[in-house]
């Protein structure tokens, strides 16, 4: 109990005992209303009538569903679990891909987050998953190359993508070729224009899946 509080009960005692209202609120530096208000509560607000009520809105008409809010976070954890970007934004585009409806804004997403402390990033370093893959023999440069899809990332806009990298096994480092052995020169699949560049050929044949290319010449 606060000092707030027991100048209130004082105060109400003080009434109920017989003292004049204006000697009571001169005492205390108080109004009239003040002290009437307290009186009331005091008759129908059962044991902790001195106590100060939340003005918070007893009903929020535009608070989120319980269900997307919960979907939220599931989905930040999910995205949390399989070390993939889990902020706001890729959760937006999770929820998308997902269907839900209706969707939530960023800043909604945010203050769900920041609600149910979700908020923390990654600690430690990476640790592989152990997962076996295939080996092949790289003995020289330009022997065999190494080609893996990697995303989703993000750039601000907001636009996901993702990036075809290729290394040379054998010296661990991108393989720019001969310019003769360039692909995209032209414009790409669904009208876009791809900017110029050099791979080796034994990639080439992986490329053929929407993607137009020259054969070497």
């Amino acid at each position: 109990m606060n000092d707030e509080e027991k100048q209130r009960i004082l105060a109400v005692r003080r009434f109920f005992a017989g003292e004049k209202p204006e000697a009571i609120c001169s005492s205390l530096g108080r109004s009239r209303p003040w002290l009437y208000k307290w009186v009331g509560r005091h008759s129908g607000s059962g044991d902790a009538w001195f106590t100060s009520l939340s003005k918070s809105p007893a009903c929020v008409a535009n608070r989120t569903p319980a269900e997307i809010e919960s979907i939220v976070k599931l989905v930040r954890l999910n995205l949390y679990n399989q070390d993939l970007f889990c902020g706001a934004q890729a959760i937006l585009w999770e929820l998308e891909d997902l269907g839900v409806s209706p969707l939530p804004s960023l800043r909604t997403i945010n203050r769900i987050l920041e609600r149910n402390d979700l908020t923390h990033r990654r600690t430690g370093k990476y640790e592989p998953k152990g997962t076996p893959y295939p080996k092949l023999p790289a003995l020289l440069p330009n022997q065999t190359h190494q080609m893996d899809l990697v995303g989703p990332c993000y750039l601000s806009g907001p636009i996901r993508f993702y990036g075809l990298n290729a290394i040379d096994t054998a010296t661990s480092r991108p393989h720019f070729p001969s310019p003769e052995k360039t692909f995209w020169p032209e414009p790409g699949p669904s009208g876009y224009d791809w900017e110029y560049r050099t791979i080796s050929r034994s990639i080439t044949p992986c490329l053929s899946w929407a993607v137009r290319g020259i054969r070497e010449q």
